[in-house]
């Protein structure tokens, strides 16, 4: 996923796909070249995840990464062996002589437009000195070279720290996508736009002419709902889809009784100045609260919030007569967690201005390993029986591109950078039962949780930062009285991209202020504690 993130950075669009996707399926997507992605497996083990045989036999550029490499070695006739001087961490690479001087071999793409012809593989090197600290995270090692190969770099314990042929087959035994390996933009970017011929201008303006013609394209005359949460994905689903069928578009705002203090009169404000379209506000809260009495388990939770929407949105759209499409602000990370999916067909970020023009490169990894982390609200947790068709214009984007989508289409800081909120609300942030008593206490907690943030202008540095209802009490004493009360976790992180979360080091003083205005403004609880779980292996949500 981080592979695919720093690929976007560059402004070439990739999608990741997995690695048995029959090539009729990758195709679709007119790919410039395939990356390789590492992987915990050893190519030796049974069931491991092989490269499909289009990905040697296109003609295309490949950059193979750490697992990717040795896959590339052992499928084409070098040999991979467990190594004695196992390589984790930082560790440095030195080129071969002559590895930093152009080569005389061209890589080409396919079809004969000289634009889109790629260059040498020497080029991959371009800018970058002779030796470069990497970061390494691997057991086994290529002991010998494919036919046709070449070593380009090595470190101390790699003697093939970097191979590759004159076809355009490279493979790198370390990770250029992560932050310790300070050039690793430069060297995807050489490989994306030298390598493999990509233009570089897949950006939030093509975006959204593209996505424009495919919303219209999609709903033709057709009507369309979308739920709006008060969050940026829902905003911009919103206001793209409003800028393609204008009034063909009514947004729903249902407060489901699970939302922060104000949130309802907040978001029904924000909406009305700022994105000016078609919004009913309807409040269900007794139907969700009624659905999720005696319920604990969080799956079930998620499916009970799911459902209940539908049905609220069937609803209205009776009342609005006939509706045919349903947005929903569904990101890439969703789609992830949730166990994936088949890869839709070309998405139009890949073309522009009647013709293909835009680049792509594709990273394999494996579906056979992929697994369901949690149901999210906007992917699983919908009931199979729907009736409507689903409009999701965001489904392939993370969520920083979202933010970059959202100011170029105009929408005010306040929206863009709002911290996500989960779709099930504070019923997941509610561990057991969901009761009005509780959601009461939580949304106390919540409100002093954001509000000392904001006041340390701290809001923008974190991904998110929320209060969490345990189950568990715990005895404590307030004046000459023994309590026995709630216990409060406090969640701060921060993130890229919701993928992997680092707990946030809050100062002392700002987590001893909330803790103590919560436990002497709301009097269910006695007890705070402040969580310094990262993702993985938690999750940022507690369910």
């Amino acid at each position: 996923m981080l592979i695919a993130r720093r690929v976007r950075e560059c402004h070439v669009y990739c999608e990741l796909v997995p690695h048995d996707a029959p090539w009729e399926q990758v195709e679709r997507l007119n790919p410039r070249g395939f990356i390789l992605s590492g992987g915990p497996a050893s190519v030796y083990d049974q069931g491991a995840p092989q490269a499909p045989a289009y990905v040697f036999e296109s003609g295309l550029p490949v950059l193979a990464i750490c697992y990717g490499m040795q896959l590339l070695a052992h499928q084409l006739g070098g040999k991979v062996s467990p190594s004695t001087h196992r390589e984790y961490g930082h560790a440095v690479i030195r080129w071969a002589e002559g590895a930093l001087t152009p080569g005389p071999s061209p890589v080409r793409g396919r079809g004969e437009d000289p634009a889109r012809q790629g260059s040498s593989v020497d080029q991959l090197f371009e800018g970058l000195p002779p030796a470069i600290p990497v970061w390494m995270s691997h057991g086994d090692r290529i002991t010998e070279l494919p036919p046709g190969f070449r070593a380009l770099a090595h470190s101390d314990s790699s003697p093939y720290a970097v191979m590759a042929n004159d076809r355009g087959l490279i493979g790198l035994q370390f990770h250029p996508e992560v932050v310790h390996t300070p050039h690793g933009k430069q060297l995807l970017e050489n490989f994306l736009l030298r390598v493999c011929g990509c233009r570089g201008d897949w950006t939030a303006g093509n975006f959204i002419a593209d996505s424009i013609l495919r919303i219209r394209e999609q709903v033709g005359g057709g009507r369309v709902i979308c739920a709006l949460s008060g969050g940026v994905d829902s905003a911009v689903t919103a206001a793209l889809i409003h800028r393609a069928i204008g009034d063909q578009l009514t947004c729903i705002f249902v407060n489901n009784g699970l939302l922060r203090r104000e949130e309802p009169e907040r978001v029904v404000d924000t909406f009305h100045r700022h994105l000016k379209l078609n919004l009913i506000h309807t409040d269900a809260t007794d139907r969700f609260l009624d659905r999720l009495t005696g319920v604990t388990d969080p799956e079930e939770k998620r499916r009970i919030v799911g459902e209940t929407f539908i049905r609220v949105f069937e609803e209205e759209a009776d009342r609005l007569g006939a509706v045919d499409f349903i947005a929903q602000g569904t990101t890439y990370p969703d789609v992830i967690e949730s166990g994936g999916g088949p890869s839709p067909p070309a998405p139009l970020p890949l073309r522009g201005r009647g013709e293909i023009e835009h680049s792509a490169a594709g990273a394999q990894h494996s579906s056979k390993t992929a697994v369901t982390i949690k149901t999210h609200h906007n992917v699983g947790g919908l009931p199979k029986e729907m009736t409507f068709e689903l409009v999701e214009p965001l489904r392939y984007l993370f969520k920083d591109e979202v933010r970059q989508v959202g100011l170029a289409l105009g929408l005010p800081e306040e929206i863009v950078f709002r911290q996500p909120f989960p779709g099930p609300g504070l019923a997941i942030r509610i561990i057991g039962e969901v009761t009005r008593d509780k959601l009461d206490t939580l949304r106390a907690c919540d409100w002093i949780v954001m509000d000392e943030v904001k006041g340390a202008a701290m809001y923008r540095e974190l991904w998110q930062a929320f209060a969490v209802l345990t189950d568990t009490r715990s005895v404590g004493v307030m004046g000459d009285y023994r309590t026995y009360g709630h216990i409060v976790a406090i969640r701060a992180v921060t993130a890229e991209d919701a993928m992997t979360a680092d707990w946030a080091r809050l100062p002392y003083d700002l987590l001893a202020t909330i803790a103590n205005r919560i436990v002497n403004e709301v009097p269910a609880v006695n007890r705070v504690v402040y969580d310094i779980t990262s993702k993985p292996p938690g999750t940022i949500e507690w369910e």
